[in-house]
């Protein structure tokens, strides 16, 4: 079965409604239960909740009722509702809680390290929310009580997605996106600084300050507190028309090529190069550590690396803006694929990551030509039929002359802190993926 707490409750299976003929308060007990699946509520608890601390003295014997009744409804639908010691549990089985679906998402999203699937989990995590905590099952008190945690949750995600796509370029979503949410309450203050940085990137800084102004005033009158030094920091950048606020930070160890951020070049091959970025990387705190953010930088990075000359570059540019969704199809392919290729480079044992990175090699293989290049020299190139996978099976079909030549043998891993570039150590004697960035921070003996 599927349960939907996160706005009016809902309980489904495969696809339809069901339950509809359980009582509110029954529902209500369920939902409890729900909210904590997997886990035993104890009966004091649940009386407590259910009749918000003014329980009649039939309580228990009505609880037992509630119980037997739900038992009944659920019994189709193999949702089991078990009796330990003094409490029940809803057992989780197979069953989806959105609640929990959220919270796992919000988990993975956290653990992520590149900015572009953080959002793409933080999306889906804040797509389950289709209102208030049983709106219209559980009044404001009592959802305050049951779901604070998850509401603080909620607004963390949107702060860190918001955080995200201005990193990546994408004001214009920020500013659809948080309209709605800072209305009506006393404002979160990242929130307010991603929607200001948002505005002002988007050429409205009058709508940025007069969003400040408005949170100073709700901070001041009803917690009595002034804005924080970030805040009024950003306030006075916007109001000096700082023209560092136009873009996002700079990435760290990069370089620009038409227009986009590529990392430098280190590893001494193209697969490695594929690699190269927040795979490796385990700091989020590093900006624009990961350079995969669009398909734009990965059509880019294909040509600067000579897996796709300047007219391909140009007719995959060109295709990417007419059709986005292939594009970034393609983009969460290649992101997959260097994952994969990252695990394969840093543990020879992971059969699993082999397979993966092998499957798109002899696909790339599958579309290779044999060409001859302007140096009059013959090369092995993946056909541009391919279209917008062209730069992903490229560097599949590097990845594949990478892995069956000897000089895997010499495959070395950064040591630096936050880093684990990857990069070729055929002297012996390279530890460092750049004596000018890790080298030169490494401790001292």
């Amino acid at each position: 079965m599927e349960f939907q707490l996160l706005g009016t409750f809902e309980a489904r299976h495969e696809g339809r409604s069901v339950l509809s003929g359980v009582r509110r308060q029954e529902r209500l007990l369920l939902a409890l239960l729900l909210l904590e699946a997997g886990r035993t509520v104890p009966v004091d608890r649940l009386v407590e909740l259910l009749w918000q601390g003014r329980p009649p003295g039939s309580a228990r014997g009505t609880m037992q009722t509630y119980i037997g009744r739900l038992r009944a409804a659920l019994g189709p639908y193999e949702l089991r509702l078990t009796t330990h010691d003094d409490g029940y549990r809803a057992e989780r089985d197979e069953h989806r809680v959105d609640t929990a679906e959220f919270t796992d998402l919000a988990r993975r999203a956290a653990e992520a390290g590149d900015p572009a699937h953080r959002v793409e989990l933080h999306d889906q995590a804040l797509c389950l929310w289709r209102g208030p905590l049983l709106d219209g099952l559980a009044d404001e008190p009592l959802r305050a009580r049951l779901g604070g945690v998850l509401a603080q949750q909620r607004l963390t995600a949107l702060e860190r997605r918001a955080e995200d796509l201005l990193a990546m370029g994408k004001h214009h979503r920020v500013v659809a996106d948080l309209l709605p949410e800072l209305r009506g309450r006393p404002p979160r203050e990242r929130l307010v600084a991603a929607q200001m940085t948002a505005l002002y990137r988007s050429g409205r800084p009058a709508e940025a300050l007069d969003l400040y102004r408005d949170t100073r005033t709700a901070l001041v009158d009803e917690l009595g507190l002034e804005p924080g030094p970030g805040l009024r920091e950003l306030h006075r950048r916007i109001l000096a028309g700082d023209p560092r606020l136009d873009r996002p930070p700079g990435p760290v160890y990069a370089v620009r090529v038409r227009d986009v951020w590529l990392p430098w070049n280190t590893s001494g091959h193209p697969a490695l190069e594929f690699c190269n970025t927040y795979a490796g990387w385990g700091s989020p705190s590093l900006p624009g550590a990961d350079w995969l953010a669009r398909y734009a930088s990965l059509a880019v990075w294909a040509g600067h690396l000579g897996l796709a000359d300047d007219r391909t570059v140009d007719r995959l540019l060109a295709e990417a803006d007419r059709n986005p969704g292939p594009a970034d199809a393609a983009l969460t392919e290649a992101r997959a694929l260097r994952t994969a290729l990252y695990a394969c480079c840093t543990d020879r044992e992971d059969a699993h990551a082999f397979k993966t990175v092998a499957a798109a090699a002899e696909e790339a293989a599958a579309h290779a030509e044999f060409t001859r290049g302007p140096d009059g020299l013959a090369r092995w190139t993946v056909s541009p039929a391919t279209g917008l996978r062209l730069p992903l099976l490229a560097a599949a079909h590097s990845a594949a002359g990478l892995l069956a030549s000897p000089r895997v043998h010499t495959l070395r891993v950064c040591p630096g802190k936050d880093c684990g570039w990857l990069f070729l150590d055929e002297s012996g004697r390279r530890r460092w993926c750049s004596l000018g960035t890790c080298g030169a921070r490494r401790p001292a003996p």
